[in-house]
């Protein structure tokens, strides 16, 4: 693999509950108040890469009648996960029927297949980064960094040292403001953060912090 061959995310299972046990859909309530109590059907997906998944969930919503019940990596990632079909995330979508659901699941699958990606920034692939452009937030990531659905997002992912050094980068080399700070370690033991503006400053910010990161992987102790 060369430096910045994209690191593709794989789905690894994909199951829609078309009607929703009452005393789940309490649970879920309960626990989670973002859930709609009118929605009766849910979808679930597992994928072995949790930042990619996350940006196509957002997606979802843009694309579907569906909004994101739950999200959550897994701790120590892919390579510990608890079965082969777990992965580093699971993600549950809920919708008023089960059309809106596999309309939201298969938005969800196109764009982490087509558009949401990490990439490699060593030659044997140990390194990697996600630095993703997204133009127009879903309600999901909208929620998340705290603005209005619609505005850009650069949303920006790294091992801890290299993530720290190059979110610093991206803000300095663009009009963006940082609106979440994802500190490390992550569940993964990742880091990275949430940056907006327009889309071209985010686009200025996902290369300022993709060159970034490509510095340290070639020279890990030039101080």
């Amino acid at each position: 693999m060369a430096i910045l061959d994209p690191i593709k995310a794989d789905v690894l299972a994909v199951r829609l509950i078309p009607n929703l046990d009452r005393g789940l859909a309490e649970q879920l309530k309960s626990q989670y108040p973002e859930f709609n109590p009118t929605h009766r059907s849910l979808g679930l997906i597992t994928a072995n890469i949790d930042d990619a998944l996350y940006a196509s969930i957002d997606e979802s919503t843009k694309m579907a009648d569906v909004e994101v019940v739950y999200a959550r990596s897994f701790y120590a990632g892919a390579a510990h996960a608890s079965g082969p079909l777990s992965g580093e995330i699971i993600a549950m979508l809920s919708g008023p029927d089960p059309d809106e659901v596999r309309a939201g699941l298969n938005a969800a699958i196109s764009y982490l297949q087509t558009e949401a990606w990490f990439y490699s920034a060593n030659e044997d692939n140990t390194l990697a980064f996600f630095a993703h452009t997204i133009s127009s937030t879903g309600s999901y990531l909208a929620k998340a960094a705290g603005i209005s659905r619609g505005q850009a997002l650069a949303y920006l992912i790294a091992p801890p040292l290299e993530a720290t050094y190059s979110l610093d980068a991206a803000l300095k080399a663009a009009d963006v403001e940082m609106k979440v700070w994802y500190n490390p370690p992550s569940e993964t033991n990742f880091s990275g953060g949430l940056l907006t503006g327009s889309q071209s400053a985010c686009k200025a910010a996902c290369a300022a912090f993709r060159d970034a990161v490509l510095e340290v992987a070639r020279s890990p102790l030039n101080f």
